[in-house]
């Protein structure tokens, strides 16, 4: 990006990362059963169900985010800020210097070009769609910034399943295999058990775009913080208002529980995910997310 107004998305770096490591999140005091009420609903408006396994996807491997379209400075920051997030939340972060982004953050004025070009040439990264027409809808750019989840079924063996009817079948299914990607043909392997089959739903690769020209107003920490929360997590909808205050509602209409830097909120939120038992049923997610953010936030 060379225009002038990309220097009016925020801070320079290093006060971008003061204010994040200085901020105090808030969050709204509550006690007692409403407490706990508040944060059920927190947690059932912003966690989405996977359309296959209909669970809570997290990562499983190590995060390795790129971030394009920014000078070097800004891209550093924003993938620097993702691994920081994931490090502290317990996410899985890749080691590797060269790892193979599976967290792709790019910065375009022209949003609806590059979505025109996935939804071309690489389709099953917009998430779970039965048609072309869904798959169209899905590509539609409504959002300064919006995000694509593609998730993956995990069964009891460690084999993961593409969540897209192409690689669904009756018994036998696709699996994808290794970071190359390779398909092997399995059976799913499953328990009885009515607390969970033991399936879990993982995230595969995630795709953000962000449009500078509509961003100027927000400052780079803030929009650090947006985007680790939307890349570790699968919010159901960015026009969401969560009922505790958290960095997902910044650009939720009409929501007066704003924040400009990730929340004790959010960061509870991403700790009980990826503390939870993966092949739990999705009621047994929810309320375990829900314990474990009310014995992180002292309620």
């Amino acid at each position: 990006m060379t225009r002038g107004a990309l220097l009016g998305l925020g801070l320079a770096i290093a006060a971008a990362g003061a204010a994040a490591a200085q901020s105090v999140p808030e969050s709204v005091t509550v006690t007692g059963t409403k407490s706990h009420q508040v944060i059920e609903k927190f947690v059932e408006s912003l966690a989405t169900p996977t359309r296959i396994a209909g669970k809570i996807a997290r990562w499983e491997v190590g995060v390795c985010p790129l971030t394009v379209g920014l000078k070097s400075a800004f891209t550093k920051y924003i993938s620097r800020r993702v691994r920081d997030v994931a490090a502290k939340a317990g996410v899985p972060v890749s080691a590797t210097a060269d790892c193979k982004p599976n967290i792709e953050i790019v910065f375009t004025t022209t949003p609806q070009g590059l979505l025109d070009n996935v939804r071309k040439d690489r389709q099953v990264l917009l998430g779970y769609h039965d048609n072309s027409g869904q798959a169209e809808r899905m590509a539609k750019i409504t959002h300064p910034i919006q995000a694509w989840y593609a998730t993956a079924t995990v069964d009891l063996r460690g084999k993961s399943v593409l969540d897209s009817p192409a690689f669904q079948g009756v018994g036998e299914q696709a699996g994808v295999q290794g970071d190359a990607g390779q398909l092997i043909w399995s059976a799913a392997a499953v328990t009885g058990s009515r607390l969970g089959d033991g399936k879990s739903s993982a995230l595969y690769h995630v795709i953000i775009a962000a449009n500078p020209d509509k961003l100027a107003d927000y400052e780079m920490g803030s929009l650090g913080d947006y985007i680790a929360m939307l890349a570790l997590s699968q919010p159901a909808s960015p026009d969401t208002c969560l009922a505790l205050p958290s960095i997902l509602n910044m650009l939720a209409p009409d929501c007066e529980r704003k924040a400009d830097a990730l929340t004790a909120n959010d960061m509870a939120y991403l700790s009980g995910l990826y503390r939870m038992s993966p092949g739990s049923t999705l009621r047994t997610q929810q309320d375990e997310i829900a314990y474990r953010m009310e014995q992180g936030l002292g309620r």
